[in-house]
């Protein structure tokens, strides 16, 4: 009985956790904005319990702040959380392109154009959501060759926090088509059998906040500085 109650516990969680993953995607909780848990909690008919579990999440995902006694504060996306966002993918990445560099096989390499293709092709037909989900495709391939499980989801989540928050409607075309040159560079280098050169380019170019900043700042419009504290 007590194993049922659990399960039934742990389900309700997660519906209640993406329930507020969704209304962050579609922009329906705003950054600056209180949540009000008693409301919520009418609203989806649940006790706080579940609510509470599923805001810790969101809270350790970087998307919200819990104030006590206070409720809970959506969190804005600052340059510096950015900036620091891509820090974190960059070395990552980067680490998995140099540990697991000896099984990117030929094979790989050509799921990694294949990819690549797909998504400039997104973009020349202005279909973001596509372009978005063979990028995400294309980091994976290498991504996936890694066993660190901790790593992976930590990359996933960050990704998360930069295009779901919420997802934009629009997209910066040239930012885009760029991207998608530098994954082919990168390709190239892997291809050339240039393990270090592969993953300081992932870290040092396609990752780095200085490199990529005019295109963050014109896909995120005018965020906050990044002097600004969140939440």
């Amino acid at each position: 009985m007590a194993q049922s109650v659990k399960l039934t516990l742990k389900t309700l969680r997660e519906q209640v956790y993406d329930y507020l993953r969704e209304s962050l995607n579609r922009g329906d909780l705003v950054p600056g904005a209180t949540v009000d848990l008693a409301k919520l909690s009418g609203k989806l008919g649940v006790s706080k319990t579940p609510l509470r579990f599923a805001l810790f999440q969101l809270e350790n995902e970087g998307f919200v702040t819990i104030l006590p006694r206070r409720g809970c504060v959506v969190n804005v996306l600052t340059l510096k959380e950015i900036r620091g966002i891509y820090q974190i993918i960059g070395s990552l990445e980067s680490s998995v392109v140099r540990s697991e560099f000896h099984r990117i096989t030929p094979a790989v390499i050509d799921r990694l154009r294949q990819f690549n293709r797909l998504a400039r092709t997104a973009v020349v037909e202005d279909d973001f959501n596509r372009y978005y989900a063979f990028n995400l495709d294309f980091h994976e391939q290498y991504l996936e060759l890694s066993a660190n499980e901790r790593l992976k989801r930590t990359v996933k989540t960050l990704k998360h926090r930069l295009y779901d928050f919420p997802r934009q409607d629009r997209f910066v075309k040239e930012w885009e088509l760029r991207s998608t040159d530098e994954h082919e560079e990168f390709v190239q280098l892997l291809e050339g059998g240039k393990a270090k050169d592969a993953a300081a380019y992932i870290r040092d170019v396609h990752w780095d906040f200085d490199v990529q900043r005019s295109y963050v700042e014109q896909y995120y419009g005018t965020p906050a500085p990044e002097s600004v504290a969140l939440g």
